[in-house]
């Protein structure tokens, strides 16, 4: 499960550091490969709760194989990819493979361990290969872009998915589908999930391109906000909604996802403007600028290690606020560093504070997301989990970045622009983290400390 979790977070950065590389080989400019990007984690994101629903009805272990497999031949596709909108179309392949397969992955290891102590250095281990595959992948795409070409990052993950699927069918246990009869699977409500998050970043990221019109960033805009009042409509009145509402009656679980989703977006801004600021503003080569975030990935490992037990000591909410305070703090380093024109070393700081945000941040939501599950809405409670953080990141990255590198802009710095609006979405998730109530008894995070 680690194996494949590891592989799909580094998708979700490998093409960061290659982008250069990608739009000189298929001559196209900056604002048009943001697609490879946001393609991959918006796609997958607005997928992600039909994924935890195919998993609870159709059995984990069948869902988990078709997932991964979907997830390993669209890498193959995007690595051959011979023109640039099939590269993109074999991203959006990814990002539906990745939300099949992860949701799946998730609840197996939620059920696997009983909630408490056991759960939370489970979960601590699942968030921490996360992590590091977002982080390594930077690293891992200045090497093989530098050495072996951009396609390659798409192509190096292929036999380890194979490992995967062979391990998945043999070592994780089978599980039915549910008896008797099983209403249809609620599509309409999975189109317009992903409807909405594509229509809002397509509507974004053209607001800041002077060569769009106006009526059509009018337009995205407006039809993804029709598309989440129809998704709200329809879940009210599915036999098998895909998201409940009742789902939404746990406060605890709502603050949670809400929180990861600014979280998110402020993490992964500030992933994206490293590379940026490596490449665009210094000059770095890939491989230079994939080393260079070397301290962030060393850093990362040593915050996971250290947060489980703090974690039991302070609780899930001082965890939160702390990786909240820490993503603020390497914000405010980043605009720093990017005014003063400083250079690739002066980033190490914010480099740490990064670490350390995801660390204490992403473990502590995790934990508080699926917490009082059962094996009814495991699948569920994954899936928004996941969807709140891959959403989050996406359109994080769509407002922040989107808007602050637009080129109606051009006369603001665009690092400071993005750190500023990524900070209101840090304040707003602190506000909502400081005032989230306590997890249910049952989760007992003082005995961790043990």
């Amino acid at each position: 499960m680690s194996m494949l979790q590891f592989f799909i977070a580094v998708d979700v950065t490998v093409v960061h550091i290659a982008l250069p590389s990608i739009g000189a080989g298929f001559d196209v400019d900056g604002h048009t490969l943001t697609w490879v990007v946001v393609g991959y984690t918006v796609t997958g994101g607005g997928m992600l709760m039909l994924g935890g629903r195919l998993g609870d009805l159709l059995g984990r272990q069948r869902v988990l194989l078709l997932g991964t497999g979907l997830f390993g031949a669209a890498s193959v596709l995007a690595g051959l990819a011979p023109t640039f909108a099939l590269l993109v179309v074999a991203r959006l392949l990814q990002g539906a493979g990745e939300a099949i397969a992860l949701p799946a992955a998730m609840a197996t290891i939620v059920l696997m361990f009983p909630e408490g102590p056991r759960r939370s250095r489970a979960l601590s281990v699942w968030a921490a290969v996360a992590s590091c595959g977002l982080v390594l992948g930077f690293v891992l795409s200045g090497l093989i872009t530098a050495h072996l070409g951009w396609r390659w990052i798409f192509l190096v993950s292929v036999p380890f998915i194979l490992v995967v699927l062979l391990a998945a069918a043999f070592l994780v246990e089978g599980d039915r589908p549910v008896a008797g009869d099983v209403p249809p699977l609620d599509l309409p409500g999975a189109l317009l999930m992903t409807a909405c998050p594509l229509l809002f970043t397509f509507g974004v990221v053209e607001a800041g391109e002077p060569k769009t019109p106006a009526w059509v960033v009018s337009g995205a805009l407006a039809g993804a906000v029709a598309a989440g009042v129809g998704f709200v409509r329809v879940e009210a009145r599915s036999r098998n909604p895909l998201l409940p509402l009742r789902f939404f009656a746990n406060r605890t679980r709502v603050a949670a996802n809400l929180t990861a989703m600014l979280l998110s977006g402020g993490l992964s801004t500030s992933l994206l403007l490293f590379t940026f600021y490596l490449q665009d503003r210094l000059g770095i080569g890939p491989l230079g600028a994939g080393l260079t975030m070397l301290p962030l990935a060393l850093s990362l490992i040593v915050f996971s290690m250290l947060v489980p037990r703090l974690l039991g000591r302070w609780g899930a909410r001082a965890c939160v606020l702390a990786g909240i305070g820490f993503t603020a703090a390497a914000m405010a380093a980043i605009a720093l560093v990017s005014a003063l024109q400083a250079g690739g070393v002066a980033m190490i700081p914010a480099m740490l504070l990064i670490a350390a945000g995801m660390g204490f941040g992403i473990v502590g939501l995790q934990y508080v997301a699926v917490s009082g599950v059962t094996e009814d809405d495991a699948g569920i409670a994954s899936g928004v989990q996941r969807a709140a953080d891959q959403l989050g990141g996406a359109t994080g990255v769509a407002v922040c970045v989107g808007i602050g590198f637009a080129p109606t802009l051009h006369s603001l710095d665009p690092f400071v622009v993005a750190t500023l609006l990524a900070a209101v979405g840090l304040v707003t998730g602190a506000v909502v983290a400081w005032r989230m109530p306590a997890p249910a008894p049952a989760a007992n995070l003082q005995e961790q400390a043990g």
